[in-house]
């Protein structure tokens, strides 16, 4: 990899999402030699990942240069490089472009979609964790309305005109409020000669409500927002399978759709070496101490999503959001310098600051710790939150203008088949 040794420490960070780039930030001026890995030379905010696929930002609005970030540490070090396989007895990160020893190893490789086993549902359906991932989508929902356009069969009409989503957390929810608006004001601009009244979106949640992790008050809102969008809420429902056109359920209940969204679950990325069961729980994240160090070991951590530390008030482990693997990041960087200079280590006490989901133009549920909100005050707390958090002033100031624009026009300009994408149905 052309990184030659120094006579400082090693720390290889694996990932280079929100926790990897907490922890590369906190390091990077100290005397060590720090190395990320990742396959992308990107840092995502996943959190408006929704708006891309729906065409209310551009993906280069709210992705970031990783080397960007971190330029001015000259102990720092970035590979554009997929990791394989860690040995963990000869301390070394195997990937697709060499290999590397560490002194200190940090996974960080975040959560890919689940499906639960499911194949069927893995082949067809749409998933929405990555850039490529949100344009395919994104792709995908405008040639819908290009061939709805184009056959006579009331059927398949009907068919790529409905949008399922299945999971009813943030995800879904914020998604399936973007996707009401432009059927509501856009569509019909866009294609006067086609009834776009008969779109349909669904939101199919198995348990008896949405954005669980929030409040009931959250919930509540949060569901009457959509329905007033027009948008079909099923809760205690489970999709069973999809083979590219019906959505089967549990129930009687069964969808015709061109598009499956799964926004059901994720769980985490490990990578083959720390992949056994015994460092494995739950979610196939990786078991961590109160100091983020993965079970058995004392110089190799998991912070972020791949991690589970169970406390007693999160006994499945910290939710997968960026909160929480920020402060990782943060803290694991002080407890790293704390063990190269012999001294104890402080445990991760996570600091809830709340959550939120938007559901829409004016539309916002938010719980704070001492505060809930609903509607538009929500929406401008939802707003300013994002925006804090975007790495990068061009980035905050096109999102920001993006939305302006977007709010005044009721628009959404980039709404461009930049790339076809077309299913496999085989």
């Amino acid at each position: 990899m052309n990184i030659k040794r120094t006579s400082f420490p090693r720390v290889v960070i694996v990932g280079g999402g929100f926790a990897g780039v907490a922890l590369a930030k906190k390091l990077s001026k100290q005397d060590l030699q720090v190395v990320l890995l990742d396959k992308n030379n990107y840092h995502t905010f996943q959190p408006l990942l929704y708006q891309v696929s729906t065409g209310g930002l551009e993906p280069d609005s709210i992705a970031y240069p990783i080397r960007k970030i971190l330029k001015n540490f000259p102990n720092f070090h970035f590979r554009l490089a997929h990791v394989e396989e860690i040995d963990t007895e000869k301390n070394k990160v195997i990937t697709n472009i060499g290999e590397l020893n560490f002194d200190y190893l940090v996974i960080a490789s975040g959560s890919t979609t689940n499906y639960f086993g499911n194949k069927a549902i893995e082949k067809y359906s749409m998933a929405m964790k990555t850039i490529p991932q949100s344009l395919n989508l994104r792709s995908l929902i405008l040639e819908n309305f290009e061939d709805a356009l184009l056959t006579s069969d009331l059927n398949e009409r009907n068919a790529l005109m409905n949008f399922v989503i299945v999971g009813g957390g943030p995800t879904g929810v914020e998604l399936a409020g973007a996707l009401a608006e432009i059927k509501k004001g856009i569509l019909p601009k866009d294609y006067p000669d086609l009834d776009t009244r008969l779109a349909q979106i669904h939101v199919i949640q198995s348990g008896n409500c949405i954005l669980k992790g929030m409040s009931a008050k959250a919930s509540e809102s949060a569901e009457e927002f959509l329905e007033k969008l027009g948008v079909n809420v099923w809760k205690n429902v489970r999709v069973t399978n999809y083979d590219g056109r019906t959505v089967t359920t549990n129930t009687d209940l069964t969808f015709e759709t061109a598009t499956l969204i799964w926004a059901a679950g994720v769980k985490g990325k490990t990578i083959k070496g720390l992949d056994a069961e015994n460092f494995v729980t739950r979610g196939n994240r990786l078991i961590v101490n109160e100091f983020n160090q993965v079970k058995e070991f004392d110089h190799i951590f998991a912070i972020g999503d791949v991690a589970c530390m169970v406390t007693e008030a999160y006994p499945n482990g910290l939710p997968m959001m960026a909160q929480p693997a920020i402060q990782q990041g943060d803290q694991l960087g002080d407890n790293i310098l704390r063990l190269i200079e012999e001294q104890p280590m402080q445990p991760f006490i996570y600091k809830d600051k709340g959550t939120m989901a938007t559901i829409g133009r004016n539309k916002a549920v938010v719980d704070l710790r001492k505060f809930k909100f609903q509607g538009v005050f929500a929406w401008y707390i939802w707003m300013f939150v994002h925006l804090f958090f975007l790495i990068g002033f061009r980035n905050r100031m096109v999102v920001f203008i993006n939305w302006v624009y977007n709010y005044v026009r009721f628009d959404r300009e980039a709404r461009l088949i930049i790339r076809p994408f077309k299913k496999t149905l085989k």
